[in-house]
């Protein structure tokens, strides 16, 4: 279980030397996100959003400073340990989506839960069913709509256990209705799972009772 995330000093390798991150509530500051607790971070683009969850969910270390899990510094961690903290502890939904335009939005999903064995059949209908997803089960997911699209993402990065979970601009393309339904469900699992969320938006916010927002 992870209880809080810390980030000392943390900047992009490509931001080194550039004046306007001087500016910034997040890299080379000092940030504690504990567990439970809402983060929402915003930026214009090209400031680092993917960037920094790429750098917290392990897949990208090509940055200043340090990233701690209760302390410990995730430099440290072999690949099976980051395998089982993605399976147990952190879930991501990806700005690009990386979904498989050629499987079904059930396919795409059952993906992620075939790995975490997390939900029932009946739970993963549920949320499709709660996302407005229910009669695009069956259908492939290069024939949906981006928006549509998101919401499968959205759906299959809640079929794992999650101490924290990261949204890089979950809803770039809905409307607020949608977004408002995205986030109910969201904040239901995290309180039911006692997780902590951090959402990156360029603009459109995904409506959470946030605790934290910095400007990246």
């Amino acid at each position: 279980m992870i209880e809080t995330i810390t980030l000392q000093g943390v900047l992009p390798a490509v931001f080194a030397g550039q004046p306007h991150s001087a500016a910034s509530q997040v890299w080379r500051q000092e940030i504690v996100l504990r567990r439970g607790e809402y983060c929402l971070v915003e930026a214009a683009s090209g400031a680092g959003k993917s960037s920094l969850c790429a750098f917290l969910y392990g897949t990208r270390h090509d940055y200043e400073g340090r990233i701690l899990f209760d302390g410990r510094d995730t430099r440290t961690y072999a690949p099976a340990e980051w395998e089982a903290l993605r399976r147990r502890s952190l879930s991501c939904l990806f700005q690009d989506l990386r979904l498989f335009g050629e499987l079904t939005v059930a396919e795409n999903v059952q993906l992620k839960n075939a790995l975490t064995g997390f939900r029932r059949a009946e739970e993963i209908d549920a949320l499709l069913a709660a996302a407005g997803l229910a009669d695009k089960r069956d259908t492939p997911v290069a024939h949906l709509s981006v928006g549509q699209q998101q919401r499968v993402a959205f759906v299959r990065a809640l079929c794992q256990p999650f101490d924290f979970i990261l949204l890089d601009e979950p809803v770039s393309h809905l409307d607020p209705a949608n977004g408002e339904i995205l986030a109910r469900m969201l904040v239901d699992e995290a309180r039911r799972q006692g997780a902590g969320i951090l959402v990156t938006s360029v603009g459109n916010r995904l409506p959470l009772p946030y605790n934290k927002i910095l400007t990246l």
